[in-house]
């Protein structure tokens, strides 16, 4: 006999919030329980505290999922905490919400307590709410940029070569076979990046948002470029030089502890921007296409590569849990949008391609390290930052899998006076 609360027990209130039922088992802390037998679920979750339940009831969706989740609040049986994909296909295909009517919302608010209606403290993994983000300073402007890429990518370099890799490289990758490896894509991303930019011996690189020196080692290793990178992070940026130094490639590459915008060099032969874009802002495309076409010569060359809305309808900021999570103040925009901010700050465009299938394969290969080296990541990060992890790159798995968003590299050349874009007539690049 389960304990109830007020008129309903919390399973059955929360059942009633389900249009077509629930479609896992559910387990609460009074006792309750909902959805299918235990031994026919695809998987359980359990309720275990009251703070869970205000979690979800304040914070409906995936904010007050990942709350409930990250907190330890929620516990989900039959499901890999490092990669969480098999739940949130089944979730999104199976889980429909119904709005009750008056009288029984407020009965169901009624049995699961007026109290639960009372936000708790968020998980210490959460960043601030935006409203709370203006002490950092405006949205995008240079203090709070630099607090929101620390929030992300300053947790442990050690913690980032078990999921990333020997090519700690935060971005996609792209497959040259089905059954290539994810280094072997890695590199063909960054020798894609190379040949698409035309890049020979003594070109000069920058390369904007470099995380820890992929496209500047390579650069610089296997196409004699002299290439410098900046990251707003620290910690990158000393694990990066520390790289370069050990492969003795200090004559060649550099990698600088600074915003983009603070770089006095000019003249580059080709830009590379990989994973940046992202984190910009769509209100300061055009600064931001403006200074890398007035770090480039006539002629020169960007690279552009970055994660796209699939269209315009949606609002370029994060949900919910990316923004708290993961990304604070990250956008995105519908590929149509960049290519009107590069034309419209001076680049020809020459060539576009999306490779969102290549990602869907890159954020396997991230959950598989992550798998594989769950017990030493939690020796570098808490419990919580691990499952925000895995949830993150499961569900971007999804998005990247079901076409709502996109990964698309663009190539644009700053012509000369004259409109020559010193261009051969077809890529090499093949």
């Amino acid at each position: 006999m389960t304990a109830e609360v007020g008129t309903l027990t919390i399973a059955e209130a929360i059942e009633r919030l389900m249009r077509d039922g629930m479609p896992f088992r559910l387990e609460a802390y009074d006792g309750s329980s909902a959805g299918p037998p235990a031994d026919e679920a695809p998987f359980t979750a359990r309720l275990r505290t009251e703070r869970g339940l205000a979690y979800l009831l304040t914070a409906p969706g995936d904010l007050g999922f990942a709350r409930a989740f990250v907190a330890g609040d929620l516990e989900l049986d039959g499901v890999s905490l490092a990669d969480p994909y098999d739940l949130m296909v089944h979730v999104q295909s199976r889980l429909r919400l119904r709005v009750p009517g008056p009288s029984e919302l407020v009965n169901i608010v009624r049995s699961l307590g007026f109290t639960q209606l009372r936000p708790p403290l968020p998980p210490p993994e959460e960043h601030l709410p935006r409203w709370r983000r203006v002490v950092e300073g405006l949205r995008h402007s240079r203090t709070r940029d630099a607090e929101a890429i620390s929030h992300h990518y300053d947790v442990s370099n050690r913690f980032y070569e078990l999921v990333l890799g020997p090519s700690m490289t935060y971005t996609c990758a792209v497959y040259p076979h089905d059954d290539a490896t994810l280094e072997e894509a890695q590199h063909e991303k960054y020798d894609l990046v190379a040949r698409k930019l035309d890049l020979s011996a003594g070109d000069r690189l920058l390369d904007v948002g470099c995380g820890w020196g992929g496209m500047v080692r390579h650069a610089a290793r296997e196409h004699g470029v002299k290439a410098i990178g900046v990251t707003l992070s620290r910690e990158q940026a000393e694990w990066a030089q520390a790289r370069i130094e050990a492969e003795g490639l200090q004559d060649l590459a550099e990698v600088r502890h600074c915003d983009y915008r603070d770089v006095l060099e000019t003249g580059f032969d080709a830009v590379s921007s990989i994973g940046l874009t992202e984190h910009i802002g769509v209100r300061q495309y055009a600064d931001y296409f403006s200074t890398l076409h007035g770090k480039l010569r006539p002629g020169g060359r960007l690279l552009n590569h970055c994660i796209t809305r699939r269209d315009s309808a949606t609002a370029p900021a994060a949900g919910a849990f990316i923004d708290r999570y993961v990304f604070p103040d990250g956008e995105l925009a519908p590929v149509g949008t960049i290519v009107t901010a590069m034309h419209d700050h001076g680049f020809d465009v020459r060539h576009l391609e999306n490779l969102r299938e290549h990602y869907v394969l890159t954020l396997q290969g991230w959950c598989r390290n992550l798998e594989e080296h769950w017990d030493e990541a939690l020796e570098e990060v808490s419990l919580g930052t691990a499952k925000v992890w895995g949830l993150y790159m499961a569900g971007s798995r999804l998005a990247f899998e079901r076409g709502e968003i996109g990964l698309h590299q663009l190539v644009g050349v700053k012509p000369d006076h004259d409109g020559d874009a010193h261009l051969p007539l077809r890529p090499r690049w093949s």
